[in-house]
């Protein structure tokens, strides 16, 4: 039976509530990017990186822009401790790098962790023991003072061996299982660590506030932070961080709010990679921040190279609608999506605006390394003419007439429909060649000769029943001409509606298209022509529209 009853409450308020951080609009300033993937997101991992796969990761995470970067738990398996010593013992560290290395407030872990990083330029030593109040009666069985003494002796012995090491050390203490720990109890526990530490604004310590698990609604989390934010201890010496997890869907909500509410720090990893549902992800905090036109500091401008080298580095997928990365977050399939697009797009480049703001899109695919062609509008068979005319218009340069595009639209849309896929660029290009270019089931023209003497008179050479025929008219102009030729040897009727003609590249030589409709007993007949010579062109367009004609 699905049975609610079963489940209550399992976060703590704190004693007294204030919203000071609701009435902030969004976040401007970039906070400090902290890096878990070698740590938090690695161990997630159903195949963990070995050393050589986390040294690419690490030059990887480096090159994006992180100043902090957990790199290891060292005393978890030989890995990540030889990690560490590779590291350190090559010199692969920046110079405006800090790596961070994560303990338990266990004595032989908290000293194998020291052992790993002898010789270190610059590090974090990130602290940690469970505070939640099942962790408490369940699994530790201790009294409240009793985990707040096993917090207190393992940030001793952390300064003590800090003292002893070469290199600047820095330290980081985090209650972890937050979610479930009464909120002034767990501000005490970080005080009592801080008292041990003495940070100061010139060697600031940092208070690590985790959502382990996440249990609460964004904004529970937020008061829990500005809560802390107000009361901690040595408030000037110390940095406050938060490390959102993703359990309720809230991971990136728990991170804007918290940072909201005082956090100038977030740790998360790229893609949101993390144990059951993740981390926060770190490459959606950005890009939120960049999508409102402030820097993040972070630099996502090849984000398809940098997911495909995730995901051979650690095994996984990225989801095609993960957040500005998956494969598909900038695809419309929908015809009024694609209409709306096709037309900002052209607005865009008409108005030469400045500013982002096409339907749609919250962010220029092209910042990202996003190709408009085969990522922004996509064709099945719940795609509009909008979006099959921008396919052809943004990759081959062809500028359908309204009403023609409208066809082709309902065209390809059959087309989709009936072979039950997704249509490419390629695909979309043949069936307009195929139904309006090379179109002749009845007779082709092969030839035309002008003559102008008064009028314009033209002799056509038709390809019929595999014979050469000439025939020939005369008219106002050279197309009025071949449309009178060819009216009067069929015996048909049409009036010539539409005729529209452009250049398909820019330089003296490019090909021109035309496209030509005539109507017939109130139906209208679209042909297209394409041709270095635009009468070349325009001839056959006209010839696939009479092509189509159902009087033959």
């Amino acid at each position: 039976m699905f049975n609610h009853q079963k489940y209550e409450k399992k976060y703590y308020l704190p004693p007294t509530l204030s919203y000071d951080w609701v009435k902030k609009e969004t976040v401007e300033k970039a906070p400090i990017w902290c890096s878990v993937d070698l740590r938090d997101g690695n161990q997630a991992l159903p195949i963990p990186m070995n050393v050589e796969e986390k040294l690419e990761m690490f030059q990887l995470l480096v090159e994006i822009g992180f100043k902090e970067i957990e790199v290891a738990f060292p005393a978890a398996s030989d890995t990540e401790f030889n990690l560490l010593r590779t590291l350190i013992d090559n010199n692969m560290i920046p110079d405006d790098v800090t790596i961070m290395v994560i303990t338990q407030a266990r004595e032989h872990i908290i000293r194998r962790t020291f052992e790993a990083i002898q010789g270190v330029p610059k590090a974090i030593v990130h602290l940690y023991n469970s505070t939640s109040e099942a962790q408490r009666r369940q699994v530790f069985k201790k009294t409240k003072e009793e985990i707040k003494q096993i917090a207190v002796d393992g940030a001793i012995l952390v300064q003590e061996l800090a003292e002893e090491t070469e290199g600047d050390i820095y330290f980081q203490y985090s209650p972890e299982s937050f979610p479930g720990t009464e909120v002034e109890y767990a501000l005490d526990i970080c005080n009592s660590v801080l008292d041990i530490w003495k940070p100061t604004p010139e060697h600031k310590a940092i208070i690590n506030i985790p959502t382990t698990v996440e249990n609460a609604m964004p904004h529970i989390y937020a008061s829990q932070i500005e809560y802390i934010h107000k009361n901690l201890s040595y408030r000037d010496g110390v940095t406050l961080s938060i490390h959102p997890h993703n359990d309720r869907g809230c991971g990136v909500s728990d991170a804007e709010f918290g940072v909201l509410a005082g956090a100038e720090r977030v740790e998360g990893t790229l893609f949101g990679i993390g144990e059951r549902t993740g981390n926060v992800d770190l490459i959606t905090l950005a890009m939120n921040m960049y999508s409102q036109g402030y820097d993040p500091e972070l630099n996502f401008s090849h984000l398809d190279t940098i997911r495909k080298k995730y995901e051979r580095l650690t095994r996984t997928t990225v989801h095609e609608r993960q957040p500005y990365s998956g494969d598909l977050v900038f695809t419309a399939f929908s015809g009024s999506h694609q209409d709306a697009i096709s037309k900002g797009m052209k607005y865009r480049r008409e108005n030469n605006v400045e500013k982002w703001d096409v339907p749609y899109i919250p962010v220029d695919p092209a910042d990202l390394g996003r190709n408009y062609q085969t990522d922004v509008i996509r064709i099945n068979s719940q795609s509009g003419k909008g979006g099959i005319g921008y396919i052809l218009e943004s990759n081959y340069g062809i500028k359908l007439p309204y009403k023609m595009n409208e066809e082709m639209g309902y065209l390809t849309k059959k087309i989709s429909d009936k072979t039950n896929k997704e249509l490419s660029a390629e695909e979309i290009y043949r069936v307009f060649i195929e139904h309006y270019v090379d179109y002749y089931p009845l007779f082709q023209v092969i030839d035309y000769q002008f003559n102008k003497n008064g009028e314009q008179k033209v002799t056509l050479t038709l390809l019929k029943d595999n014979q050469q025929i000439e025939i020939h008219g005369k008219g106002t102009g050279s197309l009025d001409a071949v449309s009178n030729a060819l009216q009067a040897y069929f015996g048909i009727d049409y009036n010539l509606e539409v005729y529209e003609q452009h250049s398909l590249g820019k330089s003296s030589i490019a090909e021109a298209s035309a496209q030509i409709g005539i109507s017939h007993q109130g139906r209208m007949y679209w042909g297209a022509g394409i041709n270095q010579d635009i009468m070349k062109a325009s001839v056959q367009a006209l010839a696939a529209a009479v092509n189509k004609l159902e009087v033959f």
